[in-house]
């Protein structure tokens, strides 16, 4: 079978998508696939054709450092207008299935799903429905209200409509459709947060402002729909950043969480309810707050979690047994599925 891994692109997770890239390409390989590794938006430089593409072998795993990557100096490596670099559409044509590995805005707000979606190809996880709803946070806790599930008091703002609103203090501040929490500040005053919004504001022109939440920060993964063991999350030092998610050692992650048997079953059944609620497809992670009552509140959906060896689905898939490559092929066998039905 052959498989089009897709990472990269122009996102300010680029460099996580291209560790989960690699590393997802590697596993495949190990299971037997064919498999052609290309970034999203430099493309294919030397084009022999797709299948001469498949036939690569070996290469080596990309690693996330502490800094996001310069996107300006990303974009001047490819004159050109648009996100799809040279071939990429001709090379996921040529696959059986074409493995998403993209993190951040353009791969997982349904844009690239529906554009493989007219060119009938077939991808891993959600479509682009559940895609665009999980993506933009402000409209997740809407539908996620709506469902009965609990989510952080908070407000959107918008970048120009001067004097902000505030949430109250201590709050979150956070890009709208943000991932890996790059332009996200706790903050505890109005002076941080006027810096705060400064610093999402980079990022994008909606921003969300919610209440922070004193508690245990709780993962659960969902495989087909269904709940994956939950992992406890505790930073070293400050909360769970870009840094402290990517840098080895910087976080102790406990997989299973240590919960009673019923916080376990409520947590989980919490992610298949956001899982459900959202529309999502294949697989995915539900991040939750359970604070000192034992009350669970939902963060955010990530419809293409992080596969770098440093994130979490990965270890709630050992916890089942399975290693990266099992984890991978079982992946690509629910997103089958997904086209069977």
């Amino acid at each position: 079978m052959n498989i089009a891994v897709l990472c990269g692109g122009l996102s300010h997770e680029r460099d996580v998508s291209l560790s989960s890239g690699t590393g997802i390409a590697l596993a495949l390989r190990k299971q037997g696939y064919a498999v052609a590794l290309v970034d999203l938006f430099l493309g294919v430089t030397v084009w022999d054709g797709a299948e001469a593409l498949f036939t690569k072998s070996g290469g080596q795993q990309t690693l996330v450092t502490e800094k996001t990557p310069d996107i300006a100096t990303v974009r001047a490596m490819r004159p050109g207008q648009g996100l799809i670099g040279p071939h990429v559409l001709e090379v996921c044509q040529a696959a059986d299935m074409v493995f998403l590995a993209l993190h951040g805005e353009e791969g997982e707000n349904g844009k690239v799903q529906a554009l493989l979606d007219m060119y009938g190809v077939r991808y891993t996880g959600s479509g682009y429905l559940g895609s665009a709803l999980a993506m933009n946070k402000s409209l997740t806790k809407e539908l996620l209200r709506q469902a009965g599930i609990p989510v952080p008091p908070g407000i959107t703002v918008r970048k120009g409509q001067t004097p902000y609103d505030n949430p109250g203090f201590p709050c979150v501040v956070k890009p709208c459709s943000g991932g890996s929490s790059v332009g996200t500040t706790i903050v505890r005053s109005p002076a941080e947060y006027e810096a705060a919004l400064a610093l999402a504001f980079q990022y994008e022109d909606s921003v969300l402002a919610e209440e922070f939440i004193s508690g245990r920060e709780l993962t659960v993964g969902i495989l087909d729909g269904k709940a994956m063991p939950v992992i406890e999350i505790i930073p070293k030092s400050g909360f769970y950043d870009y840094k402290n998610k990517y840098i080895p050692g910087m976080t102790e992650e406990i997989c299973p969480a240590p919960l009673t048997a019923a916080e376990t079953e409520r947590v989980q059944s919490l992610g298949e309810q956001v899982y459900a609620a959202l529309r999502l497809e294949v697989y995915g992670r539900v991040d939750l707050i359970m604070d000192r009552d034992g009350v669970c509140y939902c963060l955010e959906a990530n419809t293409l979690p992080g596969m770098t060896p440093t994130s979490l689905i990965p270890q709630m898939g050992a916890a089942m047994g399975m290693d990266f490559g099992e984890l991978c092929q079982r992946l690509i066998e629910a997103s089958m599925k997904k086209y069977q039905s």
